[in-house]
């Protein structure tokens, strides 16, 4: 059975910084690719950026709307997603959730993490 369980979220000021972890567990779990999604009160849940397993390095992308803020990066057993946060902003308010693409499909949602930004 695969799990993801993500961490590192709080309450931070606008331009501040934080941290998520995002780490999937299962055994024979072949993964192609881990991202991160995030949910705002009453909003649809959306992409922030993803990271490919096919390469050493990985091929990042990311949505518009964090591109030069947010930084996406895996441990060399690529099971574990960062994703690093900076000059953040109230509009980046959201439950925070990774996700990954394995053989069967999506790999399922873990109980995300909180991140607020006040202003």
């Amino acid at each position: 059975q695969v799990q993801l369980v993500e961490s590192g979220g709080g309450l931070v000021h606008t331009g501040g910084s934080l941290r998520l972890s995002c780490t999937l567990s299962g055994n024979g779990v072949n993964i192609w690719a881990m991202g991160w999604y995030r949910q705002a009160p009453g909003k649809q849940r959306e992409l922030v950026a993803t990271i490919t397993s096919a390469t050493a390095e990985g091929m990042t992308n990311y949505a518009d709307f964090v591109k030069g803020r947010f930084t996406i990066s895996r441990d060399n057993a690529k099971t574990t997603i960062y994703l690093q946060m900076n000059d953040l902003r109230p509009s980046d308010t959201a439950v925070y959730y990774c996700n990954a693409i394995i053989d069967s499909g999506l790999a399922g949602w873990g109980q995300g993490a909180q991140v607020t930004v006040s202003s």
